[in-house]
C-alpha cells in the first residue's frame, strides 16, 4: 500500500560554494506522473564536486540553496495519481531528468539536448542527496533484487560510458583509446570492453590509476608524461577524451586512424586549440557527449550480469551528515566512487 509522503525530510544542502548543511526542507508535493523514491545510495559525481568548490559549472550558476547529486537509486514508497500502486515498493535506478518531450529534439529521440531539460543537481533543479526524491515514473527504473542499489546509482555514470562508445561506434574488434583513468574513464573502458573492442588503451599521469584501468577492462595502459601519444602510431578506431585535458585532447586526436572517431566528454577549458588539418585530412568524425538519452535498460543489462563491475568501484561510503566529507573524498586520486546514503541509520 502507497505510504502518505512526509510533508519535510532531511537534505543536505548547498547554500553557496564551499556552504553545504543538512538542513529540513519540504518534500515536493507529488505530480499525477510521478513516484517518491525514499533514497538508498548517491553517487558523487565531479560535477557535484565543482559545484561544492566552484559554485558553478559554465552557465549553470547555484543563486540559492540547491540539493545536489544525481546518481541515485532507492525504493519507492509513494506514486502520483495516474501511476499504478502496484509499483511502490519496487527497487528502482533513477535516470535523473526530465525532458519536455515536445520540442525537435526530443521528438527525434535526442532528449538529453531538451533545451527545457530539468536535471537532478542542476540550478535550480534539485538532487538526491536528501531522504526522498521525485521522479516521472517511466524515469524510474526497476532493477533485479540481485543488483545493489549502489550499483544502481551508478547507472548513471555507466550511461555516460554507453553513451560515449555508441557514439564512438565501439563494436567487436574495435581499437580505442581513452584519455582519463577516473570513474568516467573506468567506466567508459568497462562498456569498451563489454561491447566487443579488442584493445582498449587507458592513458593517465597518475600511476595508481592506470593500476586501476588495468583491473577494469584496459588492455594497455600508457603513461602520457612519459610517452608521445602522438608519437606511438596507434592508429586506433576511436578516441574517448574523459579528462577535458588539452594536451590528451590533442595527442589523442593525433592517434586516431583515418574515417575514425573522437569523442569529447571531459568537461575542461570551453576553448581549446585542436589540430584540424589532421581531422580534414583524415576525415575524423568529432563530436561531444552531453549525458545521454535511451541508455538505462542497458546499463542495468550490463551491470547486473556482470559485464561491466560497478559495486567494486565503490571505496567508500558517507551519511547525509557527512556530505562535505564525501565531496571532498571523491576528489582525490585515490578515489573511484564514493556513495552517499542518506537513509543510513
Amino acid at each position: 500500500m502507497t505510504m502518505t509522503p512526509p510533508s519535510t525530510m532531511r537534505a543536505s544542502v548547498l547554500h553557496a560554494a564551499g556552504d553545504v548543511r543538512t538542513d529540513t526542507v519540504p518534500v515536493t508535493p507529488l505530480g499525477d506522473d510521478q513516484v517518491l523514491v525514499r533514497i538508498a545510495a548517491v553517487g558523487v559525481c565531479g560535477s557535484d564536486v565543482h559545484y561544492f568548490h566552484e559554485g558553478r559549472i559554465g552557465p549553470f550558476v547555484v543563486e540559492g540553496p540547491l540539493i545536489l547529486g544525481h546518481e541515485s537509486a532507492g525504493t519507492i514508497v509513494a506514486v502520483g495519481s495516474s501511476v499504478s500502486a502496484s509499483r511502490v515498493g519496487e527497487r528502482v535506478s533513477i535516470e535523473p531528468q526530465r525532458a519536455c518531450r515536445t520540442c525537435v529534439q526530443c521528438k527525434r529521440g535526442r532528449y538529453n539536448l531538451c533545451s527545457r531539460m530539468e536535471f537532478y543537481a542542476t540550478p535550480p533543479i534539485d538532487g538526491a542527496f536528501a531522504e526522498f526524491a521525485a521522479i516521472q515514473a517511466d524515469y524510474a527504473y526497476p532493477i533485479p533484487d540481485t543488483m545493489s542499489f549502489e550499483a544502481a546509482a551508478l547507472c548513471e555514470p555507466l550511461s555516460v560510458g554507453i553513451w560515449s562508445n555508441q557514439k564512438a561506434g565501439t563494436a567487436p574488434g574495435s581499437r580505442i583509446l581513452i584519455a582519463g583513468a577516473g570513474p568516467i574513464g573506468i567506466v567508459v573502458a568497462q562498456v569498451a570492453r563489454a561491447f566487443g573492442a579488442a584493445e582498449v588503451i587507458v592513458s593517465d599521469p597518475v600511476e595508481e590509476r592506470r593500476e586501476v584501468a588495468l583491473r577494469f577492462g584496459a588492455t594497455r595502459t600508457i603513461d602520457p608524461l612519459a610517452d608521445d601519444i602522438s608519437a606511438l602510431s596507434l592508429d586506433v578506431d576511436a578516441f574517448i577524451d574523459a579528462s577535458g585535458a588539452q594536451p590528451a585532447i590533442r595527442s589523442g586526436i593525433q592517434a586516431v586512424a583515418p574515417a575514425g572517431r573522437v569523442v569529447l566528454v571531459g568537461m575542461g577549458a570551453d576553448d581549446v586549440v585542436l589540430p584540424v588539418s589532421r581531422i580534414q585530412s583524415r576525415e575524423l568524425i568529432v563530436t561531444g557527449v552531453f549525458r545521454y538519452a535511451n541508455t538505462w535498460p542497458l546499463a542495468i543489462e550490463l551491470a547486473s550480469s556482470g559485464k561491466v563491475d560497478l559495486d567494486a568501484l565503490v571505496t567508500g561510503h558517507y551519511g547525509l551528515a557527512d556530505v562535505e566529507a564525501a565531496l571532498k573524498a571523491a576528489g582525490l586520486p585515490s578515489t573511484m566512487k564514493v556513495i552517499v546514503t542518506p537513509n543510513a541509520v
